[in-house]
Parts: C-alpha cells; structure tokens; sequence
C-alpha cells in the first residue's frame, strides 16, 4: 500500500505455524525527498513491550509527512507471537530451541521459528546506516540506551537519542562470560554492530501498560535520532541527564526463590555503595530468610524489582558504573 506522502506498507510474512497460518507483520517505509541514510526502527520484539509500539504510532503522521532525507523503515509488532500472548518469549511449543527472539539475530531461513522470522527481518536491516530496537524493560527502570562498548558512532546517537542514563556494553571477546552464557551475541544490535552498523537499544522502561513519560521519551528520543542525521529537519533537544556508564551485566539476582521485600529507601537513579542492603528474600511459609539482598558494587541503581514472588535467578536489580 502507498499514499502521496512517501509513506508505503508491505504486509509481510515472517514464518508459518504448524498448520500453514502465516505470521504476518507489517513494515512502514518512509522516503525524503533527498538521497539521505536509511535508518530501521523496531519495537514488540518482545511482545509484552508495547510503549515502542506506541511511539511509531504516534510518530507515523509526523513520518509520513517530513522526512526529507532518507528512508526510515519502522516495523511496530517485530514479534506477533509475543505480542498476541504478551509476553517476553515464544511458548516451547512453538519454539523449544530459541524461545526469545533477541537471542537469534540475524536468523536462518531454514532455522527455528525465531531463526526464521529474525532472517526474514534482517532482509530489511542488514544494509541500513543505524539500527533502533526499542524495548520498555521492567516497570521499575530507569530509562537508559544501550550501545555496544567501543563503538563511538553508535554512543553519539545514543547521546542523541537522550535518558538519563546510556549504558556501554561489551561484546564478544571483551564481555564476561555471563554475556555468551545468556547468548547475548544474537541480538539485534550485537547483529547489527558486527556488520559495522551502528545501533542502539532504548529501554524506555514499563510493559504491559501505556505509560506517557515512556512514550514520550521514546518520541523525542527517536526525532532527536532523525534530526542528528539530518533525516528530519532541526537539532535535538534535551531528553535527560544522560549520564555515561558501563557494565550491564550489573545485576543483582536472587540466590533463592521466595518473597522478595524490599527494605530500601533508595530510589531509581540514585547512586548506591557496594554492599548496600536493597531486601530481603525469605520463605512465605516457614517464614525463613532465605537471602539478605545487597549490591555487588557501587553504581546507579537503574531497575529494582517490585514483583514480591521470585524464583532462583531472577534479576532483583541492577547497578551501573557510571564513568
């Protein structure tokens, strides 16, 4: 479909269930009047993360209407099979092998489902001149973008994009084990960054529910993306602190399964000791504590859990080294 604008659509099929039914998203395209970079933009690769969904909508008049250079490629529902069941992951029956679809990047036409349907997007990502995966992370998060550690390009658009906070992560040899433990090396932006484009990955912070201080960073976040490669018109404006910091990989987990309260005072933001005591984890039926929950290092605490039942391994927190 195409109209007057520039704007045009395609309805495409990423993979097929079981019984023949088509997966099927739809791809937004948006040209300039001017030769200019080409820019993909995603959101609801995980499904219950719909605030990105959210800022492509609203952003699709203003799209449709003044891009002059360029083409912006936006894809609002990445994954319609998370994003009907809301939520993070492919049920097992569906995709026993590679359950989330950030774990696949660039995909395999004759792989798994996720493999599948990740090839079938990349065709449109794999020769664009900046990746923007948009997710909305865990209610309690500070909104941060993410960048891989040592690439300037994409750190001055994160710069651009705005949060209070850009968090650098390391990739491939120079990340920690935990990093390819968790298969990190398939996402979207790792994908990206290995082919020598620049992405960025915004956590804009909240699921499941349209919050409007997400959604607003989002819009200006991307616009400011636009505008510092001249694909809209102006200059970014502010969207935060944006302060810098390192290791992702800051989390703080929980060694047992149980009830998690949290006893501190802490805010999301705020810098925290190494050693702090966040909560407690302890036994809903014997009442037993189970685990005194306290960071691993000094940094900004930006996601703090506030879901009481927990299970081995979740994330209670994380902290970030700002440099």
């Amino acid at each position: 479909m195409d109209d007057s604008s520039g704007h045009t659509t395609d309805r495409v099929t990423l993979a097929r269930l079981p019984s023949g039914v088509a997966i099927e998203t739809t791809v937004h395209r948006y040209e300039g009047v001017e030769s200019g970079p080409t820019v993909y933009v995603q959101a609801a690769q995980h499904g219950r993360e719909i605030n990105g969904t959210e800022v492509l909508r609203r952003v699709h008049d203003r799209l449709a209407a003044d891009v002059q250079a360029g083409t912006v490629i936006a894809v609002p529902v990445a994954n319609p099979i998370t994003f009907d069941r809301v939520s993070y992951t492919t049920p097992e029956q569906l995709d026993s092998v590679n359950s989330n679809m950030n774990r696949v990047w660039p995909g395999r036409e004759a792989g798994t489902l996720h493999q599948r349907m990740a090839a079938r997007l990349w065709t449109y990502a794999a020769d664009v001149d900046l990746v923007v995966d948009l997710h909305t992370g865990s209610p309690e998060m500070l909104p941060h973008v993410v960048y891989t550690a040592g690439d300037e390009r994409s750190r001055e658009l994160a710069e651009a994009f705005g949060t209070d906070l850009l968090l650098a992560e390391p990739s491939g040899e120079d990340a920690p084990d935990e990093w390819r433990q968790r298969g990190f090396g398939g996402k979207l932006r790792v994908a990206a960054a290995n082919e020598g484009i620049p992405a960025i990955t915004p956590e804009l912070a909240h699921n499941k529910q349209f919050v409007e201080s997400a959604i607003d960073t989002g819009i200006t976040g991307l616009f400011n993306v636009l505008r510092e490669l001249d694909v809209l018109s102006g200059s970014p404006v502010d969207n935060g602190e944006t302060r810098q910091a390192r290791n992702h990989l800051g989390n703080v987990d929980a060694s047992s399964s149980g009830l998690f309260r949290v006893t501190a005072e802490y805010e999301l933001g705020e810098t925290v000791p190494d050693g702090a005591t966040l909560g407690t984890v302890y036994d809903p039926t014997t009442y037993e504590r189970l685990q005194t929950v306290r960071t691993d290092r000094a940094g900004v605490l930006y996601a703090l859990t506030r879901e009481a039942t927990v299970t081995v391994g979740d994330r209670l927190a994380g902290i970030a080294v700002v440099d």
